[in-house]
């Protein structure tokens, strides 16, 4: 089916206003299909053909204007509509349609915990015609009323309350919304378990399926207290007051984000409610989906992007505000900490892949649906809060909020772009915002910021910043000095404030102070094609610091390097610097350097065996193991090195739980419970492991939840220490849907060949009967391809690249980018699966997302092979 191109639908905008649909949904045909009616009311401005797009099993009728049109014209997903005149029309249809089991469309999922069964919308880009027809596209805005004919017991939620209720047919009327776009709009319904208050005046509820109550319970005081929280922060950051009616969060099962931001109903994925232990950082992160979702409220929902090109408009301001708001708002006062180590690397990593864009890609750069989809990545997100952060330290935040809420003035209930978005900016600031927009949100690439430190001629020191890239920058640079009473611990001797101003065209030497008449940056964003930056000197009397760490605060956007008398300061005292940001910024510049092939990965392991057992930071040391293992381990080091960093993370791992043996505060089970995860991870042997899967805890805590003891088993099956029977007699003790995937990890992770054909043929099947959900093929992807079996699945990498590309053909855009996620050969670090990759890349004409996923893994594959040689 053909993606809808951004001059279509400049062309329809040109020719319609769409007014009102009216949504009459029947879920109670059974479990494969359900029946859809649409009217909707629309006018012409001009005599015109157009179309309207939907995705049906059969279309069952049409009628324009009272008059028939023949389902037969329907062309794959859009159906003509020809000869309008100008004036009123009203276009009825009737279809029956597909549920999905790919968290695509109006997703049905039944629960093996207890049996119930519950269908969730998840509308965006093309996925509403899945569900009904609407002219799709974010600029032609509409008023919904649904109508929603439910099996009985099952409670109806949508955009808005529910005007009427006819408990005998259990047939739901919900109330009109104001204008929004057709993919916001959102429907769930099932015997949903639910918590209802009211804030504000406004109805609050959060909602998960019924076998999950018990642990939505013991939470509910906690995310409402978050909702709350943030929602009155909102309120005093913005003017305009909250645009909808009333503020539901569904946690849904097999979500395939972390959450929609559906006005009046987000739906999260019910991983958020917490079956088993969670760290406090993991709570942190709930509450910033939380916050991120309400503030697409006001940026995503009442005010639109026009096109997909401004998407980040979109998600890096829900990036930005979800942590600002929530370290304003609540108890999780340093959420950046979280974002420096776990997110911004997605940001990095992105930018520096052949299939970087900016993060505000030129309209021609977006030409349809497809292309527009791919952009939901580390760029739009991690990069763009991160230009965001910039943005406000260099504006000032006084600035910042006037100049949004002049956006969200201007343009509610309406659409917008990054024009319009920096020109109300520009308007309550004296800044070159513009020129800013320019360097920062059109370029691609990362710039690098290292420490070049001299000897002034009387005998102090000198410190200058080379650049290579084009950006400018206003950071900190943090001068740290060893602790005389305790050389392990760093104390701040002062913080200069830098401005890195962007290169001057031509050569020519810009001047040296933050921001104004920066010229535009190359859209290389390399500073070859960019000019000349200024080297300011920064000149101090007596010894140089222990420690010059540039982007102290993580303020912008840039990998730093560390000089070699800092670098030697925190091998020996990186735990010793006292605020986690700080440390945060230097265990990012050592990822970045293993990355770089400018530190061995061995190194980076001597470093976290040296300093995280003395971390107090859960998410950084979450985030610094997760790096170790998932690639120093698995990816960067040679199979004979693997065995070694294992050993040294299970040493990591036994040290924490040593240090915290006995702790009763939230952060040391916190840091207990990482290292448990980790130690189970990097086990070589199943001593002790099985013990513990034996006994049910760990000795000293945590008891083994369901979550420890599906971990366990699964690394048990990677080693070939547990049985078939074993899994089987697990999931009889937890046959949720969570154990059901579990257990799929698990039989596809033992290293038995009969047991990778099997999970091969499930993954890869050719027979719609014996497809997997999106969520049970994810877990078995997670379990078939182990570092510890590789000559057991080392041939089946010539068999990927063609299954692949068929099921992604086949199944569409989820499980497109789920086969090129997690299910892509990672442990096969080597040349023949980079050839076979290439070789599907030219030959085979994968679908542009799967497409996108084998760039961006083969390009991790080249890095890893670089790493290994440097």
């Amino acid at each position: 089916m053909p993606a809808l191109t951004r001059d279509e639908a400049q062309t329809r905008a040109r020719l319609l206003d769409v007014h009102r649909y009216a949504i009459d949904l029947d879920l109670t045909h059974g479990p494969d299909h359900f029946v859809s009616r649409t009217a909707v009311r629309f006018s012409a401005r001009i005599p015109g053909d157009t179309h309207i797009d939907v995705k049906p099993t059969e279309l069952r009728s049409v009628t324009l204007d009272g008059r028939p049109v023949d389902p037969a014209t329907l062309d794959g997903n859009r159906l003509p509509l020809t000869g309008l005149t100008p004036g009123e029309h009203e276009l009825r249809l009737e279809a029956t349609m597909s549920y999905s089991r790919t968290g695509e469309g109006m997703h049905r999922f039944t629960d093996p915990a207890d049996g119930e069964t519950y269908v969730y919308s998840q509308m965006f880009m093309e996925d509403v015609q899945r569900v009904f027809a609407a002219f799709d596209q974010p600029d032609l805005k509409a008023v919904f009323e649904l109508t929603v004919t439910a099996p009985p017991g099952w409670t109806v939620l949508g955009n808005s309350t529910a005007a009427h209720q006819d408990p005998t047919a259990n047939r739901w009327t919900l109330a009109p919304t104001p204008p929004i776009s057709t993919y916001l709009v959102a429907v769930a319904a099932g015997p949903w378990h639910s918590v209802r208050t009211e804030h504000a005046g406004l109805p609050f509820g959060i909602h998960c399926r019924r076998s999950l109550a018990p642990y939505l319970n013991a939470d509910a005081e906690e995310i409402l207290d978050i909702t709350r929280r943030c929602f009155d922060r909102y309120h005093t950051l913005f003017d305009e007051p909250y645009p909808f009616d009333s503020y539901d969060q569904a946690f849904v099962p097999e979500f395939n984000l972390g959450a929609m931001e559906n006005p009046g109903l987000v739906t999260l994925r019910d991983e958020f409610v917490h079956r088993s232990a969670v760290t406090d950082t993991e709570r942190q992160s709930r509450g910033m989906v939380i916050a991120h979702e309400m503030a697409h409220m006001w940026f995503g929902d009442l005010v639109t992007l026009r096109w997909w090109d401004d998407i980040w408009l979109n998600e890096s301001f829900a990036e930005y505000m979800g942590y600002q708001v929530l370290s304003e708002a609540t108890r999780f006062t340093d959420t950046w900490t979280d974002f420096g180590i776990t997110r911004k690397g997605w940001g990095y990593d992105a930018d520096q892949r052949p299939s970087t864009h900016p993060v505000a890609p030129l309209p021609e750069e977006v030409p349809d649906t497809d292309s527009a989809q791919l952009n939901f990545d580390g760029i739009s997100y991690a990069k763009g809060a991160s230009a965001l952060r910039q943005l406000v330290a260099w504006l000032g935040e006084k600035d910042f909020l006037s100049g949004i809420n002049d956006h969200i003035r201007r343009h509610r209930f309406g659409n917008a772009t990054l024009a319009d978005f920096i020109d109300s900016l520009a308007r309550a600031t004296d800044r070159d915002v513009p020129a800013w927009a320019e360097s920062w949100l059109r370029t691609t690439g990362v710039d690098t910021l290292t420490p070049v430190v001299g000897t002034a001629p009387d005998g102090g020191w000198t410190l200058r910043v080379d650049r290579d890239g084009s950006r400018p920058h206003h950071l900190t640079a943090g001068l740290y000095d060893r602790d005389p009473t305790d050389p392990a611990r760093l104390v701040a001797r002062d913080r200069l404030a830098w401005d890195l101003p962007a290169p001057a065209a031509g050569g020519a030497t810009a001047p040296d102070h933050a921001g104004q008449g920066t010229p535009p940056a190359a859209r290389t964003g390399r500073t070859g094609t960019g000019g000349t930056a200024p080297r300011r000197l920064h000149t101090a009397p007596g010894p140089r610091p222990a420690l010059i760490l540039l982007n102290d605060g993580d303020l912008t956007y840039a990998k730093v390097r560390l000089d070699p008398a800092s670098w030697d300061t925190v091998r020996a005292a990186l735990s010793g610097l006292p605020a986690p940001l700080s440390r945060a910024v230097v265990w990012n510049a050592a990822r970045d350097m293993v990355r770089d092939g400018e530190l061995a990965p061995t190194a980076y392991l001597d470093a976290a065996r040296a300093h995280l057992p003395y971390e107090t930071d859960i998410a950084i040391v979450s985030g610094t193991l997760a790096f170790a293992r998932t690639q120093i381990a698995d990816r960067y080091l040679p199979a004979d090195g693997r065995p070694a960093a294992l050993n040294t993370l299970s040493t990591i791992a036994r040290d924490i739980l040593r240090r915290t043996e006995g702790s009763e505060n939230g952060d040391g089970q916190g840091l207990r419970l990482a290292a448990v995860r980790t130690f189970i991870d990097s086990a070589t042997t199943p001593d002790g492991i099985q013990d513990w899967l034996s006994g049910g805890s760990v000795p000293g805590g945590p008891v083994l939840d369901p979550e420890l003891r599906w971990r366990i088993l699964g690394r048990l099956a990677v080693l070939g220490a547990t049985t078939p029977a074993a899994i089987e007699e697990e999931l009889a003790r937890d046959p949720s849907a969570t154990g059901r995937q579990g257990a799929a990890t698990c039989r596809a992770a033992l290293p038995d060949p009969a047991a990778k054909e099997a999970a091969w043929e499930a993954l890869f099947a050719t027979d719609e009967r014996t497809d997997l959900s999106n969520y049970l093929f994810n877990a078995t992807a997670a379990g078939f391809w182990a570092p510890e079996q590789l000559d057991l699945v080392r041939p089946y990498a010539a068999r990927y690249f063609p299954a692949a590309v068929a099921l992604a053909a086949r199944r569409g855009p989820a499980l497109a980018d789920s086969a090129g996620r997690y299910a892509f050969p990672t442990p096969l670090v080597d040349t023949t699966t980079l050839r076979l990759g290439e070789e599907c890349l030219r030959t085979a004409d994968p679908s542009p997302a799967l497409r996108r996923k084998l760039i961006d893994q083969l390009d991790d594959l080249r890095r890893a092979l670089r790493v290994r040689e440097a």
